[in-house]
C-alpha cells in the first residue's frame, strides 16, 4: 500500500515539512507532484522524479531528485519550485487571515510527464500552508488618511510594531505581514496608492502619509514604542529608506532591492521637496518572453545632475539591513545599495547580497516569480532571479530579517505551527 505523508499537515507558509513516501518497491522509480490552485483559480504545480531506496521510501529531504522542476537535494523543493501553468502570473496570497493554501501532493509510478489526464495516483495528500498563525488577529486599517491591514499576534503585548510596504503594483498585499505577526511583531499592512479611497495613480511621495501611519501604529495599546521597524520592497523599499531618513520612529529598516534616490516620483515633507529622476521609459528592453526589462529606465544615480534626488540617508539615526537580488532585472539594487551605505554613518547598515537572486524576494515557501503582469504596466515585467540561488537567498535572508528586527526592536514570542 503505497502511502505520502506531509508533516506537519496544517503549517505556517515560511516553515519547513517533510515530505515522506512508503510502500513502493525498492529502486522504484516514480514521480512527486504538488500543485495548488490560487484564489483566482489559476494552478501552480511542480514535480520531480525520484528512485525509491532499498526500503521502498522516498524522502525529498534525504534524497536527491533525478530531474524535473528541480534536481539534487531539496527538501522543500516541491513548494519552492512551484511554476504557474500560465505565464506571468505570481503567487500572492490575497484572504491570508481567512484561509491557507491548499497543495496536494501526489505519487505517480514511473516517469509522469503531465500530459496524460488520465493518469492516476498511487497515492496522495494535502498540506496545508498559512499565512497566519492561530490567534493573529487582522484588523482593517480607515483611520485618518491611513489604510491598510494590522495584523496583532495573540496575548495581551505590547508587540515589537513594523510597517510592512510592496511596491509599484500599489493596492495591499498582506502575506508577508501575515507571517511576520505570527513571529509576534504587530504589522501594519499600509497600501499608499490603489487601494480604497487613496490615489489611483503615485503622483508623488506625501512621507506626512508614512509619517501619519507611523504614529497611528505606535498609539495602539499592543504596540511596544518608541520605535518601530519598516520593511519594503522595490518602491516600497524607497519609501522604508525615506522613512528611516526622516522619522525619528523609525529605527530599523529592511530594503530589499529598492533604490536610495527618487525617481519618477518627487517625496514632499512639510516644507522640503525632493526633486525625482525621470524614468527614461523609451530605454526599456523586451525579454524573450516578451516582458519587459526596465532595468535601462533607471538612468545612472552617480551622474551630478541627479545628486539633489538622491534621499540624505546621512541623517538616518536608525539600522538598515539591505538586502540584494543580484539577477534583479528591476534596476540596478547592489549599486544603489552601495551608494547609499558610502554616505551613511558609519555601522548603521549591512548589506545581504545575493547572486542569483531575483528582484522579489520575498519569505521561503513563496516560489521565484521572475517575469509576472502587474497593474498599470503594459506588458508583464522581467524581475530576474534564477530558482535555486533565489530560493536560497529567500531561506537566508527571511531568517536574517527576523534576527535584526527583534534585535532592534526587542523580542517577540513565536509561534510553533
Amino acid at each position: 500500500m503505497v502511502e505520502v505523508t506531509v508533516t506537519p499537515q496544517s503549517s505556517l507558509a515560511d516553515r519547513p515539512v517533510q515530505i515522506r513516501v512508503r510502500g513502493l518497491s525498492p529502486s522504484q522509480l516514480v514521480t512527486l507532484r504538488a500543485w495548488l490552485k490560487d484564489e483566482q483559480g489559476e494552478c501552480f504545480q511542480s514535480r520531480a522524479f525520484f528512485r525509491a531506496d532499498e526500503a521502498g521510501e522516498v524522502d525529498p529531504g534525504l534524497h536527491a531528485a533525478l530531474g524535473g522542476s528541480y534536481s539534487g537535494v531539496w527538501p522543500m523543493g516541491l513548494f519552492w519550485f512551484l511554476q504557474p501553468d500560465t505565464l506571468f502570473r505570481r503567487l500572492v496570497k490575497r484572504d491570508v487571515a481567512g484561509s491557507p493554501f491548499r497543495v496536494r501532493l501526489e505519487v505517480f509510478d514511473g516517469l509522469s510527464m503531465g500530459t496524460d489526464p488520465r493518469e492516476q495516483p498511487l497515492a496522495s495528500c494535502e498540506a496545508e500552508r498559512w499565512y497566519v498563525g492561530p490567534g493573529v488577529q487582522r484588523v482593517p486599517i480607515r483611520e485618518g488618511r491611513v489604510r491598510g491591514a494590522l495584523f496583532l499576534p495573540p496575548g495581551p503585548g505590547p508587540f515589537p510594531g513594523v510597517i510592512d510596504l510592496f511596491g509599484g503594483a500599489g493596492g495591499l498585499i498582506e502575506f508577508r505581514a501575515g507571517l511576520l505577526a505570527s513571529q509576534g511583531f504587530a504589522v501594519l499592512a499600509l497600501a499608499f496608492f490603489a487601494y480604497d479611497d487613496l490615489p489611483r495613480v503615485l503622483a508623488q511621495l506625501d512621507l506626512e502619509y508614512f509619517e501619519e501611519a507611523a504614529e497611528l501604529l505606535l498609539r495602539h495599546p499592543k504596540v511596544r514604542g518608541p520605535g518601530l521597524g519598516v520593511v519594503g520592497v522595490s518602491k516600497g523599499a524607497e519609501v522604508a529608506l525615506a522613512m528611516a531618513t526622516f522619522l525619528p520612529q523609525v529605527v530599523a529598516t529592511v530594503w530589499i532591492n529598492g533604490t536610495s534616490f527618487l525617481y519618477g516620483n518627487p517625496l514632499l515633507y512639510k516644507e522640503l521637496r525632493i526633486p525625482a529622476i525621470p524614468y527614461y521609459t523609451e530605454r526599456v528592453l523586451f525579454t524573450e518572453v516578451g516582458a519587459m526589462d526596465n532595468s535601462a529606465i533607471f538612468t545612472d544615480p552617480r551622474d551630478p545632475a541627479h545628486r539633489a534626488s538622491a534621499i540624505p540617508v546621512e541623517k538616518i539615526r536608525g539600522k538598515v539591513l539591505f538586502v540584494v537580488g543580484e539577477a534583479d532585472r528591476s534596476f540596478n539594487s547592489k549599486l544603489f545599495a552601495e551608494l547609499a551605505l558610502a554616505r551613511m554613518p558609519p555601522e548603521s547598515g549591512r548589506l545581504l547580497s545575493y547572486p542569483g537572486a531575483g528582484h522579489l524576494i520575498e519569505p521561503p515557501g513563496s516560489p521565484l516569480c521572475s517575469n509576472s503582469s502587474i497593474r498599470g504596466t503594459p506588458r508583464p515585467v522581467a524581475w530576474g532571479g534564477e530558482p535555486q540561488p533565489h530560493a536560497r537567498a529567500q531561506e537566508h535572508s527571511w531568517q536574517e530579517i527576523l534576527q535584526f528586527l527583534e534585535l532592534h526592536l526587542g523580542s517577540v514570542a513565536a509561534m510553533k505551527l
